[in-house]
Protein backbone atom coordinates (compact mmCIF):
# COMPACT_ATOMS: atom_id res chain seq x y z
CA UNK A 1 0.00 0.00 0.00
CA UNK A 2 2.65 2.55 0.61
CA UNK A 3 4.40 1.67 -2.96
CA UNK A 4 0.97 2.13 -4.43
CA UNK A 5 -0.01 5.36 -2.45
CA UNK A 6 3.27 6.85 -3.66
CA UNK A 7 2.49 6.07 -7.18
CA UNK A 8 -1.00 8.13 -6.76
CA UNK A 9 0.57 10.88 -5.64
CA UNK A 10 2.67 10.63 -8.70
CA UNK A 11 -0.33 10.63 -10.80
CA UNK A 12 -0.31 7.00 -11.88
CA UNK A 13 -3.37 6.28 -14.19
CA UNK A 14 -6.84 4.24 -12.28
CA UNK A 15 -6.35 0.83 -12.01
CA UNK A 16 -2.79 0.31 -11.14
CA UNK A 17 -1.96 -2.78 -9.33
CA UNK A 18 0.89 -3.56 -7.06
CA UNK A 19 1.36 -7.03 -5.99
CA UNK A 20 3.93 -8.76 -3.13
CA UNK A 21 4.91 -11.65 -3.02
CA UNK A 22 4.87 -11.41 0.84
CA UNK A 23 4.32 -8.84 3.49
CA UNK A 24 6.73 -8.03 6.77
CA UNK A 25 4.17 -5.73 8.14
CA UNK A 26 0.78 -6.47 7.00
CA UNK A 27 -2.14 -4.96 9.26
CA UNK A 28 -5.98 -5.42 8.83
CA UNK A 29 -8.40 -3.41 9.84
CA UNK A 30 -8.11 -1.29 13.13
CA UNK A 31 -4.58 -2.28 13.20
CA UNK A 32 -4.42 -5.75 13.09
CA UNK A 33 -1.73 -7.61 11.98
CA UNK A 34 -2.27 -9.61 9.26
CA UNK A 35 -0.66 -13.54 8.52
CA UNK A 36 1.35 -12.80 5.13
CA UNK A 37 2.94 -16.27 4.72
CA UNK A 38 5.62 -15.90 1.21
CA UNK A 39 4.08 -17.36 -1.77
CA UNK A 40 0.83 -18.31 -0.40
CA UNK A 41 -1.82 -15.51 -0.50
CA UNK A 42 -2.55 -12.63 -2.77
CA UNK A 43 -1.28 -9.56 -1.46
CA UNK A 44 -2.64 -6.84 -3.38
CA UNK A 45 -3.10 -3.08 -3.53
CA UNK A 46 -4.57 -0.94 -6.43
CA UNK A 47 -5.20 2.31 -6.95
CA UNK A 48 -8.58 3.62 -7.52
CA UNK A 49 -9.29 7.39 -8.76
CA UNK A 50 -12.49 8.50 -6.45
CA UNK A 51 -15.71 7.64 -8.29
CA UNK A 52 -18.40 7.17 -5.27
CA UNK A 53 -18.17 7.89 -1.44
CA UNK A 54 -15.61 5.74 0.08
CA UNK A 55 -17.85 3.74 2.28
CA UNK A 56 -19.90 2.47 -0.70
CA UNK A 57 -16.86 1.74 -2.62
CA UNK A 58 -15.68 -0.57 0.41
CA UNK A 59 -18.44 -2.25 -0.27
CA UNK A 60 -17.96 -3.10 -3.96
CA UNK A 61 -14.34 -4.13 -2.90
CA UNK A 62 -15.63 -6.88 -0.59
CA UNK A 63 -18.04 -7.64 -3.39
CA UNK A 64 -15.06 -8.06 -5.83
CA UNK A 65 -12.87 -10.18 -3.60
CA UNK A 66 -16.21 -12.44 -2.94
CA UNK A 67 -16.96 -12.52 -6.85
CA UNK A 68 -13.46 -13.34 -7.76
CA UNK A 69 -12.84 -16.16 -4.58
CA UNK A 70 -16.02 -17.81 -5.95
CA UNK A 71 -15.47 -17.40 -9.37
CA UNK A 72 -11.75 -18.70 -9.12
CA UNK A 73 -12.23 -21.40 -6.37
CA UNK A 74 -16.02 -22.52 -6.42
CA UNK A 75 -16.45 -22.15 -2.99
CA UNK A 76 -19.37 -19.79 -1.84
CA UNK A 77 -18.38 -17.11 0.11
CA UNK A 78 -20.02 -14.91 2.80
CA UNK A 79 -19.86 -11.30 3.16
CA UNK A 80 -19.45 -9.66 7.02
CA UNK A 81 -20.13 -5.85 6.86
CA UNK A 82 -18.35 -3.81 5.76
CA UNK A 83 -15.91 -6.06 3.60
CA UNK A 84 -14.83 -9.11 5.49
CA UNK A 85 -14.98 -12.18 3.13
CA UNK A 86 -16.00 -15.29 5.10
CA UNK A 87 -15.87 -18.94 4.45
CA UNK A 88 -17.74 -21.70 6.31
CA UNK A 89 -17.72 -18.68 8.99
CA UNK A 90 -13.65 -17.87 8.99
CA UNK A 91 -12.51 -14.65 7.34
CA UNK A 92 -10.31 -15.89 3.88
CA UNK A 93 -10.09 -12.24 2.77
CA UNK A 94 -10.14 -8.81 4.12
CA UNK A 95 -9.58 -5.18 2.50
CA UNK A 96 -8.14 -2.12 3.96
CA UNK A 97 -8.71 1.37 1.90
CA UNK A 98 -7.22 4.30 2.58
CA UNK A 99 -7.69 7.74 0.59
CA UNK A 100 -4.34 9.29 -0.96
CA UNK A 101 -6.04 12.78 -2.46
CA UNK A 102 -8.50 12.13 -5.18
CA UNK A 103 -7.69 8.14 -5.37
CA UNK A 104 -8.57 5.31 -2.87
CA UNK A 105 -5.34 3.00 -2.60
CA UNK A 106 -7.33 -0.59 -2.19
CA UNK A 107 -5.36 -3.07 -0.17
CA UNK A 108 -6.80 -6.66 -0.45
CA UNK A 109 -5.51 -10.00 1.25
CA UNK A 110 -6.52 -13.20 0.18
CA UNK A 111 -5.64 -16.58 1.57
CA UNK A 112 -5.21 -18.52 -1.27
CA UNK A 113 -2.80 -21.56 -0.54
CA UNK A 114 -2.20 -21.59 3.57
CA UNK A 115 -1.83 -25.10 4.80
CA UNK A 116 -2.68 -23.77 7.93
CA UNK A 117 -3.35 -20.82 10.19
CA UNK A 118 -2.77 -19.75 13.57
CA UNK A 119 -6.62 -20.83 15.25
CA UNK A 120 -6.66 -17.85 17.02
CA UNK A 121 -7.03 -16.11 13.67
CA UNK A 122 -10.21 -17.92 12.97
CA UNK A 123 -9.32 -17.66 9.37
CA UNK A 124 -8.75 -19.99 6.18
CA UNK A 125 -7.71 -20.64 3.13
CA UNK A 126 -9.02 -21.32 -0.62
CA UNK A 127 -6.78 -24.49 -0.11
CA UNK A 128 -7.85 -25.60 3.32
CA UNK A 129 -11.23 -25.43 1.96
CA UNK A 130 -10.52 -27.62 -0.71
CA UNK A 131 -10.00 -25.38 -3.70
CA UNK A 132 -6.93 -26.09 -5.93
CA UNK A 133 -6.30 -22.53 -7.31
CA UNK A 134 -3.91 -20.40 -8.10
CA UNK A 135 -3.25 -16.77 -7.00
CA UNK A 136 -2.39 -15.82 -10.67
CA UNK A 137 -6.11 -17.46 -11.41
CA UNK A 138 -8.06 -15.19 -7.97
CA UNK A 139 -5.72 -11.79 -8.85
CA UNK A 140 -7.21 -12.11 -12.35
CA UNK A 141 -10.80 -12.32 -11.40
CA UNK A 142 -10.10 -10.07 -8.53
CA UNK A 143 -9.01 -7.02 -10.81
CA UNK A 144 -11.80 -7.60 -13.71
CA UNK A 145 -14.22 -8.02 -10.50
CA UNK A 146 -13.11 -4.44 -8.81
CA UNK A 147 -13.22 -2.68 -12.05
CA UNK A 148 -17.01 -3.54 -12.76
CA UNK A 149 -18.49 -3.22 -9.17
CA UNK A 150 -16.64 0.27 -8.54
CA UNK A 151 -18.55 1.45 -11.90
CA UNK A 152 -21.86 0.39 -10.30
CA UNK A 153 -24.19 2.99 -9.28
CA UNK A 154 -23.98 3.35 -4.79
CA UNK A 155 -27.58 2.35 -4.80
CA UNK A 156 -26.94 -0.75 -6.91
CA UNK A 157 -23.75 -1.46 -4.96
CA UNK A 158 -25.75 -1.87 -1.67
CA UNK A 159 -28.34 -3.64 -3.09
CA UNK A 160 -25.96 -6.54 -4.43
CA UNK A 161 -24.15 -6.26 -0.84
CA UNK A 162 -27.36 -6.79 0.82
CA UNK A 163 -27.95 -9.79 -0.97
CA UNK A 164 -24.89 -11.39 -0.70
CA UNK A 165 -24.49 -10.90 3.07
CA UNK A 166 -25.76 -12.71 5.41
CA UNK A 167 -24.88 -10.28 8.08
CA UNK A 168 -26.60 -7.43 6.33
CA UNK A 169 -30.14 -8.24 6.91
CA UNK A 170 -31.53 -10.21 9.61
CA UNK A 171 -28.77 -11.20 12.02
CA UNK A 172 -27.96 -11.01 15.76
CA UNK A 173 -25.05 -9.34 15.82
CA UNK A 174 -22.22 -7.46 18.26
CA UNK A 175 -20.61 -4.44 17.32
CA UNK A 176 -17.29 -4.76 19.09
CA UNK A 177 -16.42 -0.65 19.66
CA UNK A 178 -19.50 -0.16 21.50
CA UNK A 179 -20.42 -3.24 22.39
CA UNK A 180 -23.97 -2.81 20.68
CA UNK A 181 -26.20 -5.83 20.45
CA UNK A 182 -29.03 -6.30 18.03
CA UNK A 183 -30.45 -6.73 14.62
CA UNK A 184 -28.92 -5.89 11.23
CA UNK A 185 -31.46 -3.69 9.19
CA UNK A 186 -29.88 -3.40 6.08
CA UNK A 187 -27.46 -0.32 4.84
CA UNK A 188 -28.48 3.33 4.91
CA UNK A 189 -28.25 5.66 1.87
CA UNK A 190 -24.33 5.89 2.62
CA UNK A 191 -23.36 2.00 2.98
CA UNK A 192 -23.82 2.25 7.03
CA UNK A 193 -24.56 -0.83 8.77
CA UNK A 194 -27.92 -0.53 11.16
CA UNK A 195 -28.79 -2.24 13.78
CA UNK A 196 -32.24 -2.13 15.99
CA UNK A 197 -30.78 -2.11 19.26
CA UNK A 198 -32.71 -4.44 21.74
CA UNK A 199 -34.62 -1.60 23.33
CA UNK A 200 -36.18 -0.74 20.04
CA UNK A 201 -34.12 1.82 19.10
CA UNK A 202 -31.75 2.18 16.08
CA UNK A 203 -27.97 2.60 15.55
CA UNK A 204 -25.77 3.39 12.39
CA UNK A 205 -22.80 1.60 12.39
CA UNK A 206 -20.05 3.47 10.95
CA UNK A 207 -17.27 1.18 11.97
CA UNK A 208 -16.57 -2.27 11.28
CA UNK A 209 -15.95 -5.35 14.30
CA UNK A 210 -19.27 -6.75 13.76
CA UNK A 211 -19.26 -10.73 14.64
CA UNK A 212 -22.50 -12.75 15.27
CA UNK A 213 -24.41 -12.84 18.53
CA UNK A 214 -26.19 -15.80 20.21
Amino acid sequence: MTVAARLAKEGCEHGTVVVADEQTAGIGRHGRSWHSERGTGLYVSIVLRLTRPAPVMMLALGLAAREAIAKSSRLEPDLRWPNDVLIGGKKCAGILAQVEGDAVIAGIGINVSQRELPPELEATSLLMEGATTTREEVLVALIEAVERYCAKEAEEIRSLFEAGSSYARGRRVRVEANAIEGVTQGLDAAGFLIVRKDNGEQATILAGGVRPCC
